[in-house]
């Protein structure tokens, strides 16, 4: 079934360090939401990649996404080829999302870039009808970009309250156990002593402390957000 949501990521757990929180907090509303895994982690230096599988199993319970599916691409060797293309173009197809959340196209981590890459032309050519992939033409309406961890000057178009939120993300967060316990980096996330849970905290606060709150997640569009009311504005100014 179509989901209204759909965050696009290269490995399992990038999602839930990166916008886990925007996914309960869009579930907590009734939305339909989901996740494409780009691939199985089986290059990664932790773990082993059917350990990872069962491990998103149970963050996705946690996440109560409505499906998590994954594209098999090569960790480590994605690339925004033809074929690659059209197998994600047919994943967009099947979940139908009207967003689609996708990792910042900056990054240390090849597959970070590129899985952004990728999974924006995917999302345009699986609109065109005479596009050679599986299932009916489909492009979502927005795409936006997940911008948590990022150490270069990009301020973000907008910030998610996952106040409410964050103790859940936590918790799906913390089923990798494989990846993150004992670890103090992982993807984007560099090294500064402390383990990786509190370097989770600290950023997510960082951000909420942006729009006056707990805890966040920030975001970017390249499109200018548009505004009804500018009386009912949020976040004060002093």
């Amino acid at each position: 079934m179509a989901v209204d949501l759909l965050a696009i990521a290269a490995h399992r757990d990038d999602v839930e360090l990166t916008c886990a929180g925007t996914l309960l907090r869009a579930a907590d509303a009734g939305h339909r939401t989901g996740i494409l895994d780009l691939t199985a982690g089986e290059s990664g230096t932790r773990g082993s990649a059917a350990l990872r599988g069962e491990e998103a199993a149970r963050a996705a319970a946690i996440l109560g996404v409505t499906e998590r599916r994954n594209a098999g691409l090569p960790d480590a060797h994605i690339h925004n080829t033809d074929e690659a293309r059209r197998i994600v173009a047919g994943e967009i197809r099947h979940f139908q999302p009207q967003v689609v959340i996708l990792p910042f196209p900056i990054g240390r981590h090849p597959d970070h870039r590129l899985a952004s890459e990728l999974g924006r032309d995917a999302c345009f050519l699986a609109g065109l009808r005479r596009y050679d992939a599986p299932g009916e033409p489909w492009r979502p309406r927005k795409i936006l970009y997940a911008l948590a961890y990022r150490e270069d000057p990009v301020k973000p178009t907008f910030v998610v309250d996952v106040s409410a939120q964050f103790e859940r993300k936590m918790q799906a967060i913390r089923c990798y156990a494989s990846q993150f316990d004992g670890a103090q980096n992982a993807g984007e996330i560099f090294p500064t002593g402390q383990d990786l849970y509190s370097l989770v905290e600290i950023q997510s606060a960082h951000y909420g402390s942006l729009i006056r709150t707990r805890y966040g997640e920030p975001f970017f569009t390249h499109e200018t957000m548009a505004v009804d009311d500018v009386v009912a504005l949020g976040v004060q100014s002093m």
